[in-house]
């Protein structure tokens, strides 16, 4: 399955409710199962971003799917890159002309 990394800032709803931010984690995790995906990994940050999440998804669509669905919560915004592994990116990397 591919490999996505998300990076989350708090929205102001999202931080004054901070305290339920491990349950709002659980229902993510939820989601992800729901859709066929898995959260490999959470982190809390520091810098720029306030949290990271590593997770996996049959497909893009399914991935924009989720977080799309995340976001109408109104907590987090966030940016979702797809990630290579090292196998994909020698694959990736030998396919060039």
């Amino acid at each position: 399955m591919p490999t996505y990394i998300t990076l989350f800032r708090w929205t102001q709803q999202g931080i004054e409710q901070v305290k339920d931010s491990p349950a709002r984690l659980d229902k993510a995790r939820a989601l992800f199962r729901q859709f066929g995906g898995e959260i490999k990994g959470f982190y809390l940050v520091m810098g720029q971003y306030d949290a990271v999440i590593v997770s996996e998804a049959p497909d893009d669509e399914t991935m924009a799917r989720i977080m799309l669905a995340t976001g109408t919560t109104g907590n987090i915004r966030s940016e979702t890159l797809r990630a290579f592994t090292e196998d994909e990116y020698g694959q990736i990397i030998a396919a060039l002309p």
